[in-house]
Order: C-alpha cells, then sequence, then structure tokens
C-alpha cells in the first residue's frame, strides 16, 4: 500500500516539465540497454509541442521494439520500474497502459513494432532515443487523409441534428444522453466549424481531440463555452444558447431551426 499524501507532495517538488523530459531522457537509456528496443517517441507537449510543456502535463510516448519483443513490454513493466517505483498501473489498450509513479509523474504509452507503428495513424513526435539501425522518419507521424465532411456546411447541419435529436431525448427523461448530443456532440462540431471558418485562431492543438485547447484558440467572444456547455440540468438552455450562435454565423435552415425551438420550449413532466 502506498502513501497518497507522500505522492502528491513529490508530485509538488521540483520542476515538473524539466523531471518529465529527464524521465524521458532516462528511459531512452534503459530502453537502449535492453536490445529489444528500436526507439522511444515522446508525444504532445513532450514531444513536438515542448512549448506546451507545464506542471500539469503528463508523458505521453511509444515505445518501437522489435518483433517478438512487444508482448514482454506489455507483460511486464519491469523496464519502467527501473525509473522509479510504479504506484498504479493498468492497461488501457491492447497497446499499452497508464501508470502513476511514486513521485506523482504520470505516463501514458504504447509499444509497437515497426510494421505495427508503419500502419498506425499518430500526430509528428520527437525522437528521444533511437537505436543505430532503426530507421529514419519514425517521429513524422501518419494523420488521416482529409474527409469529405470537413466542410463547414457538413459541421453545421450535423450540429443542428444533435440539438435536435438531443431535445428529443430530454422529453423523453434522457437527459443525459441529451446532454451529450447537446453539450458534447454539437458542441464538437461547433469546434469543428471555427477551426474551418477562423483561419486566423492557429493550428488545432491534438489532431485527434478537437477540444484539446479550445479556449486558448477561441476566446469567450467567439466561443462562448459558460453559455453552451451550462451543464446537465440545462439541456434546453444550451441548445437554444447554440442554435442562436450558429444562426449569428451561418444559414440555418429556418425549418429545423423552429423544430428546435419548440422543442426546447416543450413543458415536459419529465424534466422534474
Amino acid at each position: 500500500m502506498f502513501n497518497v499524501s507522500a505522492v502528491a507532495a513529490d508530485a509538488n517538488h521540483g520542476d515538473i516539465p524539466q523531471r518529465l523530459l529527464q524521465r524521458l531522457d532516462d528511459l531512452g537509456v534503459v530502453l537502449a540497454q535492453r536490445g529489444d528496443a528500436l526507439a522511444l517517441l515522446g508525444l504532445g507537449s513532450v514531444g513536438v509541442d515542448l512549448g506546451r510543456l507545464d506542471d500539469h502535463s503528463d508523458l505521453d510516448f511509444f515505445v518501437v521494439v522489435d518483433d517478438g519483443a512487444k508482448q514482454r513490454y506489455l507483460d511486464s513493466i519491469d523496464w519502467l520500474e527501473e525509473l522509479d517505483a510504479v504506484v498504479f498501473s493498468f492497461p488501457n489498450s491492447v497497446d499499452g497502459r497508464k501508470v502513476l509513479f511514486a513521485d506523482g509523474l504520470f505516463a501514458e504509452y504504447a509499444v509497437f513494432t515497426l510494421g505495427e507503428l508503419r500502419g498506425a495513424s499518430y500526430p509528428p513526435g520527437r525522437v528521444v532515443w533511437r537505436r543505430d539501425d532503426a530507421p529514419a522518419g519514425l517521429e513524422s507521424g501518419r494523420v488521416p487523409g482529409p474527409s469529405p465532411y470537413d466542410n463547414a456546411e457538413y459541421q453545421l447541419n450535423e450540429a443542428l441534428t444533435n440539438l435536435y435529436v438531443g431535445l428529443h431525448r430530454d422529453l423523453r427523461g434522457e437527459r443525459l444522453s441529451a446532454m451529450r448530443f447537446i453539450q458534447v456532440h454539437a458542441v464538437d462540431r461547433v469546434l469543428t466549424f471555427l477551426h474551418l471558418t477562423e483561419p486566423g485562431a492557429g493550428r488545432q492543438q491534438d489532431l485527434f481531440v478537437v477540444e484539446r485547447g479550445a479556449e486558448r484558440r477561441f476566446g469567450p467572444d467567439v466561443l462562448p463555452l459558460a453559455q453552451l456547455v451550462p451543464g446537465y440540468a440545462h439541456n434546453r438552455e444550451a441548445a437554444l444558447a447554440l442554435l442562436a450562435w450558429l444562426e449569428a454565423r451561418a444559414d440555418v435552415n429556418e425549418v429545423v431551426a423552429a423544430a428546435i425551438r419548440q422543442l426546447a420550449l416543450e413543458p415536459s413532466g419529465e424534466r422534474d
């Protein structure tokens, strides 16, 4: 059993960004000594986006290993425990785990063979360590090609239908499902709509997670999240706020807009 307060104290001790980078460098040394690892790639704020690294960052990394070695890295965390004691871990995918070290550093990682990595979609990373015979370009990443749905009209209409379906769920009493349609799915479409129509906002922080860094890219004057995401008990208010936001920025179908407003104002005994 580990001491939670001790972990918390360690987590607040020292310069966390530097400790994170040092932890990755130390992991590279460990991997180099094992003989069955090809490369270590840092991702996100410990990858190519070092400017985002702060006291709230964690370790995201890929370990690339020889054919036949992957299962050893998945079955045992002895290679991680050479860095520091691991006080909590669990497999979060077929390829990796999430771990909490005793000193408070948190990590999420995946292990791939070279063939698996070449077939995977992932954002550009940073080579922390590579074996001499590892091929060049592992850090380049591979993102999905453009989708036929990457256009503002699709995002607008998908958001509207999210509102419509969500309000029906709310009237049925399925308020949690309604909240997800209105305050999650529709808001995701709004974020993509802004990404497509506000090029001056800068690049998307995470190509695979649309909400990351939204507050930094779009201020409250552009994206009033407090109104669009007011919480579980305010689905109808959120739907009306989001509809008004869309109408101020796009040509919204009047029939759909009227239907959404009617649903939002319809009395229901299920709400209380």
